[in-house]
């Protein structure tokens, strides 16, 4: 697989990047297996030599469209040396809600369906790039933030790993699966923010110093 060369964020893609990405998501959606370059290309307005050199080849477009859509899950910056029970939580709770709001979105159940239909398959690749850039990249994103808050004394804990499988526990539990097994279930911006907030309030009484 020939890597993409972009770096996928909200803040280093351009405008039209950005459209393609939300095209090809949008074909993973509607075709599933379908996603081809030509297909992108197409739906986007744009040319396959374009698309060749900015993701290099097929999969180099799926893992650039699946960082894409794991980016919207933002990590509130936090300051190591003023670090407080206030700003950790803040954080905690931001992290948990947008953590919510994409797994819940229509895009990312259909992404996640056709990724499990992938695993183990030969020749698909498609599970191995939700997991390095979906579940794996979250728990890049927030242990820093969890051993910050264990250095500031916040937080008392003997593995980060096992603390951020925890908190990713208490946010999701068992809304993916119900959501992927077509669960029609609500989740609004107030539900959310109330699960996030009992998340967090949760891993303190587990985690907190």
């Amino acid at each position: 697989m020939t890597p993409p060369t972009l770096t996928i964020g909200e803040d280093n893609l351009t405008e039209r990047q950005r459209a393609v990405l939300d095209a090809a998501l949008g074909l993973l959606v509607d075709g599933g297996d379908g996603l081809t370059m030509t297909g992108v290309a197409r739906r986007a307005s744009c040319s396959k030599e374009t698309l060749y050199k900015w993701f290099g080849d097929r999969d180099g477009l799926l893992t650039a469209t699946v960082q894409w859509q794991a980016a919207k899950v933002r990590m509130v910056p936090v300051d190591r040396e003023t670090l407080t029970a206030k700003s950790l939580a803040i954080a905690l709770e931001k992290f948990g809600r947008d953590l919510l709001s994409v797994l819940a979105g229509d895009i990312s159940v259909a992404l996640n369906r056709l990724a499990v239909s992938h695993a183990g398959q030969e020749k698909r690749n498609l599970g191995a790039i939700v997991l390095e850039n979906g579940r794996y990249a979250m728990g890049r994103r927030l242990k820093p933030v969890l051993q910050a808050g264990r250095d500031a004394g916040l937080l008392s804990f003997e593995d980060c790993e096992t603390a951020f499988r925890t908190f990713f526990g208490l946010v999701v539990r068992d809304v993916q699966i119900r959501l992927l097994l077509g669960d029609r279930m609500e989740l609004d911006e107030q539900t959310i923010a109330a699960d996030a907030r009992r998340a967090r309030e949760q891993f303190f009484a587990l985690y907190g110093a």
